[in-house]
This record gives structure tokens, C-alpha cells and sequence, in this order.
């Protein structure tokens, strides 16, 4: 017997997903737009992707994946096992999050973009506050840049192209593309 999987009935899945057992896919909240979700993707047990997401081909969700709604994923994109990515976030073509991490609202990943496993992405400089929601800053990762496992990006930062970002690494202020930095707070090595 197959493990039950709820899906809208307005979802757009594409030709050729493989869908696990007892995955959520573009049910709530009703008033958005449906979930659309390219051809090839492969959506693994206990995933949950809300309506308003718009995925690209050959997604890959690992187990237990938490995708927000008024997310745009791109092709050739995976999400680890784990992983939230919260409510307008935009993750260009290829873009690889390992199992663990956490991305927040109105955060940026450029095609290529790579996020180690357990990276914590940032947005709420001052966390707790009324005004919090009204001051969120999202990271901005640029193309083909690397994070190591276990780094912090603090709100704002920008991460330029092709920069590497070493584990454990707590980002404080913008990266410069082609740049390495390790440490925390994070220094530039090259």
C-alpha cells in the first residue's frame, strides 16, 4: 500500500515527477496562485511546498523539505533534506542547498549559488521587536558563490560571484566576488 500524499487540485506537476510518500504540495493558504512544479522533479517523502511557488524542471527535494509560499526555484535546483526555505526567496538555475539549512524571506541565490549542509541564512537584525517584519534584510548570494557547512550570513550581506565562504564562517559584511574568507567574525584569506 502507498503512503498517502496530499496534492492540490490545482497543482501543476510536470511529466515525470516521482513524488514520495506523505508530502504536502500547494495546499494552503487557498487564496495564492497554485504550485507549479516543472517536469523531472523528484519530491522525496515528508516534503512540504506551498501554493504561490513556482519550481523550475528537474527539482530535487530531499526528505522532509520545507519550501514557503511566493518562492521562485529555478532548473536543475536541490533543496536537502531539512531545509526550510521561507516565503519570497528566489533560487536561480542549479542552485545546491545541502540537508539543514535554513533560508529566510527575501533572500537572493544566483544561479550556481552553493550552500553547504546546516548553513543559517539571517534576515532580522534586530529580531523580536514590533517593527522586525517591516526591517527584514534578505542575504543576496551572487552566482556560482560557495558556503561552507555551518556558516552564519548575517542580514544584508551580500556574497558576491564565485566567492567562497569557509565552515563555520560568520559573515558580518559584504563579500567581494572571487573573495575567501574564513573565521568569525569572517576576515578575507585572498
Amino acid at each position: 500500500m502507498t503512503a498517502p500524499v496530499v496534492v492540490a487540485p490545482d497543482a501543476e506537476l510536470g511529466d515525470a515527477c516521482t513524488i514520495g510518500a506523505f508530502c504536502v504540495l500547494g495546499v494552503e493558504p487557498a487564496e495564492l496562485d497554485p504550485l507549479v512544479v516543472g517536469p523531472g522533479a523528484t519530491i522525496r517523502s515528508h516534503t512540504v511546498i506551498y501554493r504561490g511557488t513556482v519550481i523550475g524542471s528537474r527539482f530535487h527535494a530531499g526528505h522532509g523539505a520545507l519550501v514557503r509560499e511566493h518562492t521562485s526555484i529555478g532548473d536543475d535546483v536541490s533543496v536537502g533534506s531539512h531545509t526550510i526555505v521561507e516565503h519570497h526567496v528566489h533560487l536561480g538555475d542549479g542552485v545546491r542547498l545541502h540537508g539543514g539549512c535554513f533560508v529566510p524571506e527575501h533572500s537572493v541565490l544566483e544561479a550556481g549559488a552553493w550552500l553547504g549542509p546546516g548553513v543559517l541564512v539571517t534576515n532580522a537584525r534586530y529580531p523580536n521587536r514590533p517593527d522586525t517584519k517591516d526591517r527584514l534584510e534578505g542575504v543576496h548570494v551572487g552566482e556560482a558563490a560557495a558556503v561552507g557547512a555551518g556558516a552564519v550570513l548575517l542580514p544584508g550581506v551580500r556574497i558576491g560571484a564565485g566567492a567562497l565562504v569557509g565552515a563555520g564562517a560568520v559573515v558580518v559584511r559584504d563579500v567581494a566576488p572571487g573573495a575567501t574568507i574564513v573565521g568569525n567574525p569572517g576576515r578575507v584569506t585572498r
